[in-house]
């Protein structure tokens, strides 16, 4: 989030980027790639735009063409590695939205924790886990994944949503790292190159940026 960039600047240029990492991730703890769909979202103006894919990241020639001209201040972009026996079409791919803000999880959590929402976009568990946190409201996003970790102690709830303005992000059993650049701030599940400048952020942590200001706020949890 931060001055207008282009999405291919954020996706698909960086040496370790999504489009890398999509195939070949560095610091990935669980699976060995992510080629089971993808997901890009910015804004225009206070509406968010998304556009999702079952297909692996590195197949999409469309995407590659077009993401040079799309520009964005606050984008929100995921590639997929589908649990076992979730579905795999657009809808599962992140970010998801309720019209406001976008949102991705990295992890994994047993549905059946979860309650079950006519407001979820697919039926694989970060959709309904993103109802959750919508119908919750993300400003509650702490106290949410703290709850879903009690019911459910090996998930792991690593949230990012951004609204235009502001990112809000959790740590809870996967990376995240922070960038502070000239012109925004990154937040990564991990760098897309070799900047010293990258801060990995702790676990179960809740982190907070609004302009150029980052807070990391420890979460409570068992």
């Amino acid at each position: 989030m931060g001055e207008p960039v282009s999405v291919a600047s954020l996706t698909l240029d960086p040496p370790s980027g999504l489009l890398v990492q999509s195939y070949a991730p560095r610091r990935q703890k669980h699976g060995l790639m992510n080629a089971d769909g993808w997901g890009v979202g910015f804004f225009d103006g206070d509406v968010p735009r998304r556009w999702r894919s079952a297909a692996p990241l590195w197949t999409d020639a469309s995407f590659a063409s077009v993401a040079p001209a799309l520009m964005g201040r606050c984008v929100v972009a995921a590639v997929r590695s589908a649990s076992v026996g979730m579905p795999i079409e657009p809808t599962a791919s992140a970010p998801f939205s309720d019209g406001h803000w976008l949102l991705s999880h990295n992890g994994l959590v047993d549905r059946a924790v979860l309650p079950l929402s006519r407001h979820a976009e697919s039926t694989n568990d970060s959709a309904l886990l993103a109802a959750l946190i919508f119908e919750r409201g993300v400003h509650a996003l702490g106290d949410t994944v703290a709850s879903v970790g009690a019911e459910d102690p090996t998930a792991r709830l690593n949230i990012l949503a951004g609204n235009g303005s502001r990112l809000v992000a959790t740590t809870w059993g996967d990376t995240l790292s922070v960038l502070r650049r000239a012109d925004g701030v990154v937040l990564a599940s991990e760098p897309y190159d070799d900047d010293p400048a990258w801060q990995e952020v702790p676990d179960r942590h809740l982190v907070e940026v609004v302009g150029a200001d980052v807070t990391m706020t420890p979460l409570k949890g068992p």
